[in-house]
Formats: structure tokens, C-alpha cells, sequence
């Protein structure tokens, strides 16, 4: 079984048309419709990621994951990813704890280094050792999930002594993933520290990951961890519609706008139609088209990688309108996730 869900970044898209007009508390309002419907759609997680930028409005993602534990009964809700090397881990664990008491036990962790670097000079902290804080702070929040009581020091955090945190979780131990890019280093961490594994997959071909998963399974197993321990999970760009062309040709324009935005930033050039069209091939990474044709996209995938436990679809970058997502949602609910049950 492959559990299905969705991630967002809360993007306000206030630079297209059908949005420019909403309030932020407006959207915010149909982010946490979503998460209702993808819970009467059948999915089994929503995340919610975390920037510090003016386009987004997830800087506090437990808040808007508790609004919506309020409205939702069963569906898993997680962070995708919390930029941990900046947040204190200790409110990072009383936050999610916090929520997990809220929603009964269906809070997780996706935590990761995030992939822009606002948060950085916001907090205080240097960027240029961006993996020394963020080694040293993963370490003091897998202790604090693990154990009662804690005595630690490091650099980045005054010591702890002899201290417990409250509150505890309805779970003896928060579920926390490690969320990663396209670094060895980190995969074969995930594997040494026992950690399942979400892989942000936004480009290129998904079967390229399959050597760093290798590496994950062989770090993992060579600490002593069980294979069934080591669970893959996948965040990827992705929307479905009843009609494949019809899907592809409403995702393209804000996508591309997006991407080509980002890749200015970046050092990139601008994304085209060619690019998109390689992307939503049989082994690209984008999961664009119809329900049958992404369920079978997503068992490609899973073959690929040695088998993967989960996929979420960050669908919120095209600049859709909020209905088209809502149809989405049940799309992938109600007939992609039946496809991948029966095969």
C-alpha cells in the first residue's frame, strides 16, 4: 500500500489574476478546506511547509495544521519540511506534540534544511554552517523524542540539564522523517539515525534517486535497523484531471511563470514547453494528467526505487484556481488511490 496525500506551501499566488484579489485570511481559509476535503476524498496526509517569504503564509505551520486537526478526524497531518536548522528543537517537539495531542495522534515531522534561505539572517544563525547546525539540532530532537529526560550540549542552544519537555505526545514517540534533496550525505544520515525518508522530487528523472536510496537501505542496515524501518516516502509536483491534455495544458502556464520566476533566482533559464513535456513523460518527475495515467506513473516510480510507502502531491505551485485543486484532490482520492489499491 501506497498512502497518498497532498503538501502545501500556502502560496498566496497573488501574482495571478484569480487570486490577486483574495485576502490572506481567505486563502488561508481554503488551504484548510482542502485539508477537509482531502480527508473526504480518502487521502491519508496533508503537509504543510514552512518560508519566511512574502509569497507564502506557512511560517507557522503547526497553527494552521491545529485549525485544521479541528476540522478533521483521521487524516495524518505533518510538517513538509520544518527548516529545523533554524528553529529551536525543543518548541519544535512541544509544537508537534502539541498538535498531536489536538488531533488525537495523527501529528508527524517532515524536518529538513528547506530550500530557500530567508530564515537564516531572520534568525540570527550563519549560512555557512548551514549542516553543522542543522547535524547538531537533528540530534538534539531525535534525543528529546526518544528519551524523558534530557542532558545535552552543543553550540547552537544553551545546555540542558536534567530536564524533561512537556508536553508528551498521545504517541510514545512523535513519527519523524527526514526531508532531503539530492545529497548522498543526507540519505545515508537518514539510513545511520534510522529516520524514514521523504525525497523532495521537483525535476529531472525520478529514477536517478534509486543509487541514494541504495545508500539509505545500506546505512540503515549496517547501523542495525530493520528494513521495514526504512520507509521511503516521496514529495512531488503533481495535479490530476479527468481528461490528461486538458490537465497538462491548465498546469503548464502557471507553472511555467513559477519555475521561471525561481529559476531567475536561481541561475536557471526559463522554463519551457519542451521542458515541461520531458517532465511529464513516463519517467519525468511531474505527475500531470489523468488519474490513470498518474496512478500508473506512480508505480513506475515505485519500481524504480525499491518501493516507496508514500507520495504527496504539492499541487499549489501552478497558481490554480482554488476549485480546480478541490477536483483534484478528489480525483486522486477517489480514483487514483483505488487504481494503486487494486494493482
Amino acid at each position: 500500500m501506497i498512502e497518498l496525500g497532498i503538501d502545501s506551501f500556502a502560496s498566496t499566488n497573488k501574482e495571478f489574476e484569480e487570486h490577486a484579489s483574495k485576502s490572506n485570511s481567505q486563502i488561508m481559509a481554503e488551504l484548510i478546506e482542502r485539508v477537509v476535503a482531502a480527508e473526504k476524498a480518502g487521502l491519508d496526509r496533508f503537509g504543510i511547509g514552512e518560508h519566511h517569504r512574502e509569497e507564502f503564509l506557512d511560517s507557522s505551520p503547526a497553527l494552521i495544521l491545529s485549525a485544521a486537526a479541528s476540522k478533521t478526524k483521521k487524516i495524518k497531518l505533518s510538517s513538509a519540511v520544518t527548516v529545523l536548522s533554524t528553529a529551536d528543537p525543543v518548541r519544535v517537539y512541544q509544537n508537534y506534540a502539541t498538535l498531536d495531542l489536538i488531533s488525537n495522534g495523527r501529528a508527524e515531522i517532515i524536518v529538513g534544511r528547506g530550500s530557500f534561505s530567508e530564515a537564516f539572517p531572520l534568525f540570527g544563525y550563519n549560512l555557512n554552517e548551514y549542516d553543522a547546525i542543522f547535524k547538531e539540532k537533528l540530534e538534539l530532537l531525535l534525543e528529546i523524542n526518544q528519551n524523558k529526560t534530557i542532558t545535552w550540549t552543543g553550540k547552537y542552544r544553551p545546555a540542558l540539564t536534567k530536564q524533561n519537555i512537556y508536553p508528551k505526545p498521545v504517541k510514545k514517540q512523535l513519527p519523524i522523517w527526514l526531508g532531503v534533496g539530492g545529497t548522498p550525505e543526507s540519505f545515508i544520515r537518514a539510513g545511520t539515525l534510522g529516520m524514514p525518508l521523504m525525497i523532495a522530487i521537483i525535476g529531472g528523472h525520478t529514477h536517478r534517486f534509486r543509487p541514494y536510496i541504495d545508500l539509505y537501505k545500506e546505512a540503515g542496515q549496517k547501523a542495525g535497523h530493520s528494513i521495514e524501518k526504512l520507509k521511503v516516502g516521496i514529495h512531488a509536483l503533481g495535479y490530476v484531471g479527468e481528461d490528461s491534455e486538458q490537465t497538462k495544458n491548465e498546469f503548464f502556464p502557471g507553472y511555467q511563470k513559477i519555475f521561471t520566476k525561481i529559476g531567475k533566482e536561481r541561475g536557471w533559464g526559463e522554463t519551457t514547453r519542451d521542458h515541461f513535456n520531458s517532465q511529464v513523460s513516463e519517467k519525468g518527475a511531474l505527475l500531470v494528467g489523468s488519474p490513470e495515467e498518474v496512478a500508473q506513473k506512480i508505480r513506475i516510480h515505485s519500481e524504480a526505487l525499491g518501493g516507496i510507502s508514500c507520495l504527496n502531491f504539492q499541487m499549489n505551485v501552478a497558481g490554480l484556481p482554488h476549485e480546480k485543486l478541490l477536483e483534484s484532490i478528489e480525483l486522486i482520492g477517489k480514483k487514483v488511490k483505488p487504481i494503486l489499491t487494486l494493482n
